[in-house]
Formats: structure tokens, C-alpha cells, sequence
């Protein structure tokens, strides 16, 4: 299992947060998916055999956001 950081921006409130969530949770091996408004980050612990983290990043981005790093 490996954790992925992204820095995300247009993240502003608790939708964004639970849009994000919910995206990225019905991946294939994914363990768990932490939004940090403040920090503007999308942290995700996952199995990267399953789901690398570049699907992740398009999964963020379908959803409307900018992932940044």
C-alpha cells in the first residue's frame, strides 16, 4: 500500500471535499481518502498495482478540479 499526496486546487468547501471522496473511493484498491480543505491536499492510501496514482490525478480532474502536483 502506498500514500499519495496531491495538492488540489478549486477546493472549497465540504461538497468539494465529499465529491472527491466519493470519486476516488470507488476506485479498484483503494484503502482510504483524506481532503484537507485548509491544506488543499487529497491524500489516498491505495494499492498501486490496482489503481496508480495518474488515475487518481484523472479521477480528481474529472471531477471539476486542478490537481496541481
Amino acid at each position: 500500500m502506498e500514500n499519495t499526496v496531491l495538492n488540489v486546487d478549486g477546493m472549497s468547501c465540504e461538497h468539494c471535499a465529499k465529491a472527491i471522496t466519493k470519486a476516488v473511493s470507488a476506485l479498484p484498491g483503494i484503502h482510504s481518502v483524506d481532503v484537507s480543505l485548509k491544506a488543499k491536499t487529497v491524500t489516498v492510501a491505495h494499492d498501486t498495482a490496482q489503481t496508480p496514482p495518474d488515475k487518481i490525478r484523472f479521477e480528481i480532474e474529472e471531477q471539476g478540479y486542478e490537481v496541481i502536483s
